[in-house]
């Protein structure tokens, strides 16, 4: 039986996106004398993904299975495990069944195995630089492609006289200026961590689960150390690095692929990107803190390093602006040209990160360069930095799965339009406080009893300012290299 690859693709209700994912698994070239089997798992499904999937293999000539779910209470994580035991058996079944001789070849021909998610698609040659990366090594455990956000086409590209104008709009194939600022930012955010991490030799906390291959024998590992009756686990939100973490546990190297892409779907709007990143970040904190799972990763204080940057990011933001207001309100500003350097630094580096992100336009290097969409985007990651440690504070655990479910199919909206006429409400009522008690607050006296608390905070501030320039320095200097994202 000739050596394979064995593809996994969890699918819940994903008929608008499983027929352009099997197009992409069409469109490789297999190393020569492997073969692919792509198996789809139709989780839970209530549409017609399983009719569109079967349809769709005849169509790109694939070899194409699609294993039916029902009533999984894991999402993913049992979707994937189900695909992994129609190959390696059930050790949890109560009946014991000996493997035919065929069902041992099979499994014995499986070399790697390739993770997918249904709204993903693999760029031609993809595959094949992902078989040999794996190969190149016997200590590697998976090797993940780099991801790029597709762009949504302009939304006025649309005649709102075509007769399938809300059912094109629907299927996120198109966007307004909103949906496609958003995407780029992601798509710069994801542009920025390939790029360090190559730098730093290729090495990922975090196969992701939208295209990465696998070695079956690491993922064996995992089941035959944990005790587990699949790779994947249940126990935290972000199932695609708990594993990573594992399998570096075990000795096995997990690596990104400099060549292989992998063109994935972005979130399209506030509330969607929110509960998305909530979750991711969720998961890793509580990665980073479990006692439980007792993982950890050579990556461990990367992460503690991020997040302590974060909390920088918070405490300089919030003390410029309460500092600025009160010196203001006070009449004690004095402007210094010092303050000019970080905002260069972060002008320099977002520029160059601009024109590294895959695709970029002409309008996202102005905004990126301007430090318009770069703040904005920070300000929205640490509203959600500050909510997941407050809820890892509290104790208050939540389904992030099935809030980002929830916010991508409209179930929820977010609190955003009430969030910002709040903020401009208490803005606007401060400025009025401010000039109505004008005299008071620029009294000789005022200004004595404020100025110790202003010196001390400008001094704070200046301090966490050098430390946040040289940290950017470092980053400008990662970037020479020739590394793509």
């Amino acid at each position: 039986m000739k050596p394979r690859i064995a593809a996994f693709i969890p699918a819940h209700n994903e008929e608008k996106s499983i027929r352009d994912c099997l197009a992409g698994l069409g469109d490789q070239s297999l190393p020569s004398g492997v073969e692919l089997d792509v198996f789809v798992i139709a989780d839970n499904c209530t549409d017609r993904t399983k009719d569109v999937a079967e349809l769709a293999g005849m169509e790109f000539g694939l070899n194409v299975e699609v294993i039916v779910t029902k009533n999984n209470k894991q999402r993913k994580v049992g979707a994937l495990n189900s695909a992994w035991k129609g190959i390696y058996g059930d050790i949890l079944d109560l009946y014991h069944t000996e493997l035919t001789e065929y069902q041992m070849m099979y499994q014995q021909s499986v070399k790697a195995i390739l993770g997918m998610d249904a709204d993903s698609r693999l760029a031609p040659g993809a595959l094949a630089y992902l078989w040999d990366g794996l190969m190149s090594g016997r200590n590697i455990g998976g090797v993940m492609a780099k991801y790029t956000m597709r762009m949504p086409k302009k939304k006025s590209l649309l005649s709102k006289d075509d007769t399938h104008y809300e059912e094109k709009i629907a299927s996120g194939e198109y966007g307004g200026p909103l949906a496609r600022w958003w995407t780029h930012q992601q798509k710069q955010d994801m542009a920025s961590w390939l790029l360090d991490l190559q730098y730093h030799g290729g090495s990922t906390y975090v196969l992701g689960g939208q295209a990465t291959l696998f070695r079956p024998e690491a993922l064996q590992d995992i089941v035959d150390e944990n005790k587990l009756d699949g790779p994947w686990q249940n126990e935290s939100d972000v199932e695609d690095m708990l594993l990573t973490w594992q399998l570096q546990k075990s000795g096995w190297k997990t690596l990104i692929s400099p060549h292989a892409r992998c063109f994935v779907d972005a979130m399209r709007n506030y509330h969607s990107y929110r509960e998305q990143r909530n979750k991711w970040k969720s998961g890793t904190v509580n990665l980073l803190t479990s006692k439980d799972l007792k993982v950890k990763t050579r990556h461990t204080g990367r992460l503690w390093r991020s997040q302590a940057k974060m909390f920088i990011d918070l405490i300089v933001r919030v003390l410029f602006v309460t500092l600025l207001a009160l010196s203001l309100a006070t009449d004690q500003y004095t402007w210094n040209w010092i303050w000019l350097t970080p905002v260069v630094l972060a002008s320099l580096l977002n520029m160059i990160l601009a024109l590294k992100t895959p695709m970029h336009r002409p309008i996202d290097v102005i905004l990126a360069t301007l430090l318009i969409s770069p703040e904005i985007y920070l300000w929205v990651n640490l509203i959600t930095f500050i909510q997941v440690w407050l809820e890892k504070l509290s104790a208050n655990k939540k389904d992030g799965w099935a809030s980002q479910y929830a916010a991508e199919s409209g179930k929820t909206r977010s609190k955003l339009t009430q969030g910002v006429l709040l903020f401009i409400l208490f803005v606007t009522a401060s400025t009025f406080a401010c000039i109505h008690f004008r005299d008071t607050l620029t009294s000789p006296t005022t200004q004595a009893a404020i100025k110790p608390y202003l010196m001390s905070g400008w001094i704070v501030l200046t301090y966490l300012t050098i430390l946040e320039s040289l940290i950017m320095l470092y980053q400008i200097w990662t970037l020479r290299g020739q590394h793509k994202a």
